[in-house]
């Protein structure tokens, strides 16, 4: 029998057997999709999925969409604004996560997909993912490089202290003050070091320290305890008013093998509370030893200076000069006459030596003077104001002036004979 699904009165086939098409429900789409996501909502109403994060999207209205993946399947998930807010870490795609949540079905798109409730990096916690993230980010931004930190005072008068007024933190900072050096004046700006409210109470008093401007060195410290509880000083708030408070700092937080955002801005990372103030304020007796050592030293050194010129103006005057000082005027006086001999010496060679050059120069002068050869009968031939040196240049019929040496004839050129 066959039936057409949408006609009031079934048509017969061979088989007599088939039901009748007026007992077949026809649901709507809402109906079946409300169904399904009933029995998937019934059947897994929390579970725990592991896969990895692709598809990341952060709406404006502040959820986050994503899809959780693994070789062979995929299923969409979403973290709500409200829960998205109370998140520590950033969502990366790429990551593995361990995600709680629930399981549901959004009607309009068709799809199931996980609503979820907390989210963990597997392997990682949720806290040290934190952690690693806001180290990375302020490394590239510069926060923690040497070249922004401040050199901490030799000797501080004043020492700002940011720590909780009941901790032991500060019952440590505060003893060894006291022992190292009693006069440093201490200054504690109470707050709290962990829990609701610690990071603003922090970050303020960093600021008013800053302000008061009146202080030599700030620690900023607690006692150890867990991650959670050392949280506080992994913000990124605390870290940004750290690194731009113009007051050298020293971060004390925890344990000697704890480390948080704080000791990496700061300018300077102590182990401990107690190491903190050790870096903080120099110990009274090895100042006290380090100026008797100068003290000693000095005396040496001025003892040692004296002795030397002593010894030095003893030699002087045991020299001859000192004994004799007459003698040794005498033999200046003497070097002095012998110079003065041998430059008159050197004077008159040099005057002879300059009136026989010129006399040479007067020689050689008088025998290339023109005048001279005319004394001997030569004359010279002078036609329109130039000598004549050859035959060739002498005219006929022009007149001519002949030189002798003692004075000049008018002439005039009749004929040229060749």
């Amino acid at each position: 029998m066959t039936m057409d699904l949408f006609s009031s009165s079934p048509r017969q086939t061979k088989d007599d057997d088939e039901p009748d098409s007026s007992e077949i429900k026809i649901y709507s789409v809402v109906e079946i999709t409300r169904h399904i996501k009933f029995l998937i909502e019934e059947s897994f109403p929390s579970l725990v999925v592991r896969g990895e994060a692709s598809n990341l999207t952060r709406h404006s209205s502040g959820h986050i969409y994503f899809t959780l993946k693994d070789e062979l399947a995929q299923i969409k998930c979403v973290i709500w604004r409200s829960q998205a807010q109370q998140m520590t870490f950033s969502l990366n795609e790429g990551m593995k996560f361990l995600v709680r949540g629930k399981l549901s079905l959004y009607e309009k798109g068709g799809y199931y997909q996980i609503t979820v409730l907390d989210i963990q990096p597997e392997g990682i916690g949720e806290l040290q993912l934190a952690f690693e993230q806001l180290k990375k980010k302020l490394f590239a931004e510069g926060l923690f490089s040497e070249k922004h930190k401040k050199p901490i005072p030799g000797f501080p008068e004043t020492v700002g202290i940011i720590s909780s007024p009941t901790g032991a933190a500060i019952r440590d900072i505060v003893s060894v003050c006291r022992r190292r050096m009693p006069s440093v004046q201490l200054i504690l700006s109470p707050v709290k070091v962990q829990g609701d409210g610690a990071v603003e109470e922090i970050v303020r008093a960093i600021k008013d320290f800053d302000s008061y401007n009146n202080v030599d060195v700030l620690i900023i410290g607690r006692g150890g305890g867990s991650i959670e509880d050392l949280w506080a000083f992994n913000d990124e708030k605390v870290a940004r008013a750290i690194y731009h408070c113009s007051i050298p700092t020293i971060s004390a937080v925890g344990h000697e093998i704890d480390f948080t955002i704080a000791d990496f801005v700061a300018d300077v990372r102590a182990a401990t509370p107690s190491a903190a103030a050790e870096i903080a304020v120099p110990d009274k007796s090895e100042v006290e030893q380090q100026l008797a050592n100068l003290r000693y030293t000095l005396i040496q050194n001025i003892e040692n200076t004296i002795g030397y010129y002593r010894d030095r103006l003893k030699h002087y005057e045991e020299r001859y000069a000192f004994r004799r000082p007459e003698n040794i005027v005498e033999q200046y006086r003497q070097q002095a006459d012998g110079l003065e001999r041998r430059m008159s010496r050197q004077v008159i060679h040099h005057i002879r030596l300059y009136g026989q050059n010129l006399k040479h120069f007067e020689d050689q002068l008088r025998t290339l003077n023109p005048r001279n050869t005319l004394q001997r009968g030569y004359t010279i031939t002078h036609q329109h104001n130039k000598v004549v040196q050859s035959l060739r240049e002498l005219a006929e019929k022009e007149p001519a002036v002949i030189e002798f040496y003692d004075g000049k004839s008018e002439v005039e050129i009749k004929k040229i004979s060749r």
